[in-house]
């Protein structure tokens, strides 16, 4: 497994493969878990709750509007693939992780 089966640059966009752990203490980028990466949020797997919550993490780690964090896939799964539209920043330490 190499680091980066977890995400992949398409047309300028960052999609991302996320295992994604609620109720976490905090807020946080993990590490590489497999082909996904982990992310701990601490909102609750509850009425959409830590999507709502993920997205907004997303939204502030790469730079962008919470409209370009876009999931597309794994609703009500903890493995979900997300897209970032044309991400301004890149979280730190996972910034060299995305090159």
């Amino acid at each position: 497994m190499q680091a980066g089966d977890w995400f992949r640059w398409e047309d300028g966009d960052l999609l991302l493969r996320l295992r994604v752990q609620p109720r976490a203490s905090r807020d946080e980028f993990v590490g590489p878990h497999g082909d996904h990466f982990k992310v701990r949020i601490t909102a609750p797997p509850l009425d959409g709750r830590a999507n709502a919550h993920l997205v907004r993490f997303l939204a502030r780690a790469f730079g962008v509007g919470r409209s370009q964090v876009i999931l597309e896939s794994g609703e009500s799964a903890r493995n979900k693939c997300f897209r970032i539209k044309a991400p301004k920043k890149l979280p730190v330490p996972a910034g060299p992780m995305f090159a």
